[in-house]
């Protein structure tokens, strides 16, 4: 089974919200929260409220054990660009893209096999 938390319009760019990330993807839940709160990156706290919403989405209306979930997915796409300027020497003006963020974190269950690992 799979869930999800997505969270939206974080003010950080895709770009350096991806390399935390990379970071985690593939990680048990658990393990990757101990990650992130090391990290000194803008975005791992991001990222850690993003998972821990996913974590509870799980425990909550899924019933599933939080010690049994992996981040299956995770990733940052483009938000809408604020667009504002400063101006210049000579009148001219000088453009200032703020960028934001979508952030999709999906986990999933392990499955066992038959040994038990």
């Amino acid at each position: 089974m799979e869930v999800r938390a997505i969270s939206r319009y974080l003010p950080i760019s895709p770009r350096k919200l991806r390399l935390v990330c990379d970071q985690v993807r593939g990680m048990d839940a658990q393990e990757a929260l101990i990650v992130l709160d090391y990290m000194p990156q803008k975005g791992s706290a991001l990222v850690s409220k993003t998972l821990n919403s996913a974590m509870a989405n799980a425990s909550n209306n899924f019933d599933l054990n939080p010690d049994d979930l992996y981040v299956s997915q995770i990733f940052a796409g483009d938000g809408p660009t604020l667009k504002r300027f400063k101006a210049g020497a000579r009148g001219r003006y000088k453009p200032r893209l703020k960028r934001t963020s979508h952030l999709w974190v999906i986990l999933s269950e392990r499955e066992e096999d038959e040994y038990g690992t």
